[in-house]
């Protein structure tokens, strides 16, 4: 494959410099929520300190709600301990030409202890990054890309704010799965958002209508893990930001509206050893012919989902989605090339693949992966077998093991799972489950438009 557009090196960053094409270096981080955090620095103090040194950045950030709310009860940072620093090292391999912005280049950055500089375990892309070497000690290259859908509206996020979020304008007016007269509409977005993908390090492979009322898709080409899960975040702020620039916005709720698809985040995933596709092979398990390896990966990943569903659906809004014929899967099976099944095999040889259907557009991709990844694997320590396979229509098969209902319910599988302690440690499940405790509380005590309009007058 061609060199990569938008990716910098040291040295190229610093003929951009030189030359004046790029005068702003963002070192940015995820937090639990998937946002890019961080800070922008001068670039020619970049070269000069922070490209070597790195950063600080206050550790509530690893605590705050979703309206950057420091929230109370964390061991990890709080008040009594002041709310100190953790320390941001650039990680030069994401170092990019942020296409979208003037003249700025973007780097994510390790998140670490300030003293020890050892990696900071709660920090989402540490969990997933101690996931893959764990499969690099048992000889296992993963590979993994996501896809992504998105609704996408005229009104801009000042004026869907001012209008409280209803009654906003979709930029196609119906559905549009295909359709190219629609997608039509949306391509002054669009192509933006794939053109200045492409030149930030993202290659596109295309985009598409799906199939709500202004709902899209746009696919990035695979990659590995950590570099597909920093793609899919870049790839979330950048549409973010050209929608904000144009006026427009876009949102990666699960269910934005009631009576339309969700919006989900297919991921897909494979183990290589070598130049080989380890889950390739000769024994036949139903219509699929793999490995023992693709049998036990599948059989682990499907029997840990349950206990690890808060990684795949981590709101309130998350559960939503999972309506039956709403083309997000709702019972916990598998088939080949079936898509009413939360694991929809594709492929053969080299391009077989596991495709989890599950995990809804506002996931975050490094705790999504991390748990398939984790599962995976345990599923191959202990040669888990999945169940046979399912042909028809899984949505009628109710005697099937169900999605939890509620983050309430995935909650309490997660906090009970003696797995995910093994798996992640219990400073992360204590941490991500005061982390859900606590958007849980917030929803409850919110008074709602469903509610207005239910006993305002009536009751």
């Amino acid at each position: 494959m061609r060199e990569l557009r938008g990716m910098l090196t040291l040295e190229e960053l610093s003929a951009k410099v030189d030359s004046e094409d790029i005068a702003t270096v963002i070192l940015a981080f995820p937090d639990h929520y998937g946002r890019l955090m961080g800070k922008r620095f001068d670039a020619e103090f970049f070269l000069a300190e922070a490209a070597r040194q790195g950063t600080h950045a206050c550790n509530y950030l690893l605590t705050t709600d979703m309206e950057m709310e420091p929230v109370a009860g964390y061991r990890f940072a709080n008040w009594e301990a002041g709310y100190g620093d953790f320390h941001l090292a650039p990680d030069m391999s994401t170092l990019r030409v942020a296409s979208w912005l003037d003249k700025t280049a973007l780097v994510i950055c390790h998140v670490e202890d300030e003293a020890s500089h050892q990696p900071v375990a709660v920090a989402p892309r540490s969990i997933l990054q101690r996931q893959l070497a764990l499969a690099t000690a048992l000889g296992y290259d993963v590979f993994a890309a996501s896809e992504l859908e998105y609704y996408i509206f005229e009104d801009s996020y000042r004026g869907a704010r001012d209008k409280g979020y209803v009654d906003l304008s979709p930029q196609g007016w119906y559905l549009e799965d295909y359709h190219l007269l629609q997608g039509t509409r949306e391509e002054p977005f669009t192509a933006a958002a794939r053109y200045h993908l492409k030149h930030s390090g993202i290659p596109v492979e295309n985009s598409k209508g799906e199939w709500g009322l202004g709902q899209h898709e746009l696919n990035i080409r695979y990659a590995d893990l950590l570099t597909m899960a920093d793609r899919h975040t870049v790839m979330k702020h950048c549409l973010k930001e050209i929608a904000d620039g144009l006026g427009s916005s876009v949102t990666f709720m699960a269910k934005p509206h009631a009576g339309q698809a969700g919006s989900s985040c297919h991921i897909h995933l494979s183990l290589f050893d070598g130049e080989s596709n380890a889950f390739a092979g000769d024994k036949a398990l139903g219509p699929v012919a793999g490995s023992d390896v693709f049998r036990w990966f599948l059989g682990g990943w499907m029997a840990r989902l349950r206990e690890l569903m808060v990684f795949y659906a981590p709101t309130i809004n998350s559960y939503k989605r999972y309506e039956d014929g709403s083309w997000a899967p709702t019972r916990i099976a598998w088939s080949y090339d079936n898509r009413t099944a939360g694991f929809r095999v594709v492929g053969q040889g080299k391009s077989l693949r596991i495709e989890c259907r599950v995990p809804g557009a506002d996931c975050n991709p490094y705790l999504a992966y991390a748990a398939a990844l984790a599962s995976g694997l345990d599923g191959i320590a202990n040669r888990i077998e999945p169940p046979d396979i399912f042909q028809g229509d899984i949505y009628a098969a109710r005697h099937l093991p169900r999605v939890p209902y509620t983050l309430h319910e995935a909650l309490d599988i997660f906090e009970a799972s003696d797995f995910a302690r093994g798996a992640f440690g219990a400073d992360v499940v204590e941490h991500y489950s005061h982390f859900y405790r606590t958007e849980i509380e917030s929803f409850h005590n919110a008074v709602t438009d469903w509610e207005r309009r239910r006993y305002f007058e009536r009751i």
